[in-house]
């Protein structure tokens, strides 16, 4: 089936949406995404187990996909695509300045972020690997790019539409979280450069019944509007999952999540240069590196093959 309208009316809910104003105001859509994040995971590790329950048997290997079912080249470039899928579910350091900057004190927000960052990382690890064995375990070399989606499943059509329902939410929100950073960085500096321009400063207010007042800003309007249809039309013209995936984990993995906090880090500890815990975190950030451009080569290399047999609106992927 043809996945362009649904992009579409992905986009119109996403512009809307996108007029929100502040990052602050966005904890509603937040929770409403961690929720919906849980329930598909949950479905997707519950479905995942009655699979292997169903059949008795555990299917794949340690070794992963068996030669054969792939080439030996495509097997490696795809390992190297899923070093990618994995960097991206870690990518939260694009926004981990500003959700603590959100945060109340006392405690220092510093205490609570780091304390809210171990357990976060804890859970989705817990979750994605038991999501990830469980959907290999129950289809081993025929595993879908994304089990829920992937036609991995079948039955029951009423849980797996719920799941998908969810997925949509999450994603949602997903994309105001991580757009609203750039959207206010934007803003700001429009604002600095030209202080005098009513259509960048000016906001008009919009009385709604029962709420406060709408602050409409027209430069927030027309800039968001056309980002939104932007990444929409990129989502159209590479509406590959995996590999879309892969390569943004990759690109924003090494510098946002390694190389600046460490590098950081060193600076603020005071680390002399040459010292043993000096050595230790600029070997951990250049092998971090080499996993970003495996990764990247990898993601790369698969758009590039699914290129070959796509032709943007026009056949059906």
């Amino acid at each position: 089936m043809n996945s362009n309208p649904y992009m579409i009316a992905f986009g119109i809910v996403e512009i809307i949406f996108s007029q929100i104003p502040d990052f602050d105001q966005l904890w509603w859509l937040s929770i409403v995404a961690a929720v919906m994040s849980f329930t598909y995971s949950t479905i997707g590790l519950g479905l995942g187990i009655a699979k292997v329950a169903e059949t008795g048997t555990i299917r794949g290997s340690l070794t992963g996909i068996s030669v054969g079912t792939v080439t030996q080249t495509q097997k490696i470039w795809q390992s190297f695509q899923a070093l990618g899928d994995i960097a991206f579910a870690y990518s939260y350091s694009l926004i981990l300045v500003e959700i603590q900057d959100t945060l109340k004190a006392p405690p220092a927000e510093s205490k609570t972020m780091k304390k809210a960052t171990l357990i976060s990382v804890g859970v989705t690890t817990l979750f994605y690997m038991l999501c990830g064995c469980m959907g290999y375990a129950a289809f081993g070399d025929l595993s879908p790019g994304n089990l829920l989606t992937g036609f991995g499943f079948y039955n029951p059509f009423w849980l797996l539409d719920i799941a998908n329902a969810a997925i949509v939410i999450h994603l949602v929100g997903a994309y105001q979280v991580y757009c609203q950073p750039l959207f206010a960085f934007i803003e700001k500096s429009a604002t600095e450069r030209f202080p005098d321009s009513e259509f960048i400063t000016k906001d008009i207010k919009i009385p709604i019944p029962g709420f406060r007042p709408y602050n409409l800003n027209l430069f927030r309007l027309v800039w968001r509007t056309i980002f939104v249809i932007i990444t929409t039309l990129i989502s159209m013209l590479l509406p590959f999952f995996n590999d879309i995936v892969g390569l943004l984990g990759a690109l924003g993995f090494w510098p946002l999540t390694v190389y600046f906090p460490v590098e950081m880090y060193i600076s603020q500890k005071k680390i002399p240069k040459w010292s043993t815990r000096w050595v230790c975190l600029q070997i951990l950030s250049i092998a971090c590196l080499f996993i970003t451009i495996a990764a990247a080569a990898g993601s790369i290399a698969g758009v590039v093959l699914d290129l070959k047999s796509f032709k943007p609106f026009a056949t059906v992927y």
